[in-house]
């Protein structure tokens, strides 16, 4: 129940997480650490640190230890978070579907590359 909550309160938010100017950069550079984390970087302030926190504990999560006991590696996390990060606003159903693969490389690409150290103690 916990994560169907976080989830929905990520979800139900009025502006994704990651604010719509954002998202054609995002799925650009969904395999590009680098260019990922300058996106990252150029949010607003508000957003660049909830992600962070929500990338942090994400991190904790797909680590070996915790991911063996509840098999959400990190690409299982991301499939179930990006939709609730990212918000695609085309209305074709093609490039959706491209796009949702892309969505997912982002969020993975997080996970596995921002620093988060900063949230350390916090999460």
């Amino acid at each position: 129940i916990p994560a169907s909550l976080l989830k929905l309160w990520y979800r139900e938010l009025y502006e994704p997480l990651i604010p719509a100017e954002f998202y054609e950069l995002c799925i650009q550079h969904y395999q590009n650490p680098e260019a990922a984390i300058e996106v990252v970087s150029k949010l607003p302030d508000i957003n660049r640190l909830v992600l962070a926190y929500l990338i942090r504990f994400l991190q904790v999560f797909a680590a070996e230890e915790n991911s063996k006991v509840t098999k959400m590696d990190v690409n299982n996390l991301a499939m179930v978070m990006a939709p609730n990060c990212l918000r695609c606003e085309c209305i074709d159903p093609h490039t959706i579907f491209e796009n949702t693969r892309k969505e997912m490389g982002f969020i993975r690409t997080l996970i596995q590359n921002l620093d988060t150290s900063f949230m350390e103690g916090i999460v």
